[in-house]
């Protein structure tokens, strides 16, 4: 059965992206079937780490959402040599960069619930084993119904007093939305800060499990979303954190 998995913050900056998508390609290297959905519409971005644009006449998730366009005609496949070697496999849904079209969604709106009907639909037509919501950050609409149905709840924060305040109010809301497996992954954490500490600020915060606690790092910054940290940097404390999140969520998927 398809996992859903919905990876959001509270604000923007928390490398939610980027999460996103190595946890994707570190699915996929165990031979899974992977599928992502761009669903933060204003300011798309993650099929830059897959090093993939739209090209003329490629379809995208604005046109199912405002156009009379099939889900299945806007699934693009961009699986790394490494990936494919592994029997895995990973699409992408990505959303528009173009200017107008981002003016148009965000003045004309689309039908929220039709996000819902794309995840069930290309788990369905793809045979996915999950599917990653990369999702617009805050507190709206398309989130709370993509968490919602959401198996797993991925809550990334940076440790910022604002995250924390907000990502409180996040999972609240989560909560009463009977979301029931959140994972709060702590991401860019200075190498002055204390891990031990962070986790017991976590825990005492926040009523939920502790995914990961990811450093911040210059190679990371070096490679500027020009890759995917989990292939340029397999050896690497980042990397190890997010196949340890990995493995916990096939292990919860019974695989």
């Amino acid at each position: 059965m398809t996992q859903i998995i919905a990876v959001h913050s509270f604000r923007g900056g928390t490398g939610k992206s980027n999460l996103t998508a190595n946890l994707s390609t570190a699915l996929a290297l165990q031979g899974k079937r992977v599928a992502i959905l761009d669903t933060d519409l204003a300011s798309p971005g993650i099929h830059v780490l897959f090093d993939f644009s739209l090209s003329e006449g490629d379809r995208c998730l604005n046109d199912y959402l405002q156009e009379d366009v099939q889900i299945r005609d806007c699934v693009h496949e961009v699986t790394p040599d490494p990936v494919r070697s592994s029997k895995g496999h990973i699409f992408l849904l990505p959303a528009s960069l173009d200017s107008d079209r981002i003016a148009r969604l965000l003045r004309e709106g689309y039908q929220v619930e039709k996000l819902n009907d794309a995840m069930f639909a290309i788990a369905d037509d793809l045979k996915l084993d999950f599917v990653l919501v990369d999702t617009h950050p805050g507190i709206n609409e398309e989130t709370l119904l993509s968490a919602a149905i959401a198996d797993h709840l991925i809550m990334v924060m940076r440790p910022d007093s604002q995250d924390y305040l907000g990502t409180a109010v996040a999972i609240e809301v989560a909560q009463r939305l009977d979301v029931m497996n959140i994972q709060l992954v702590m991401n860019k954490l200075p190498s002055q800060f204390s891990r031990d500490e962070v986790r017991l600020r976590m825990q005492e915060s926040y009523e939920v499990s502790i995914g990961a606690i990811l450093p911040l790092s210059e190679d990371l910054l070096t490679l500027a979303s020009g890759g995917l940290a989990v292939l340029e940097f397999p050896n690497h404390a980042w990397s190890d954190a997010v196949r340890d999140l990995a493995t916990v969520l096939l292990e919860s998927s019974g695989d």
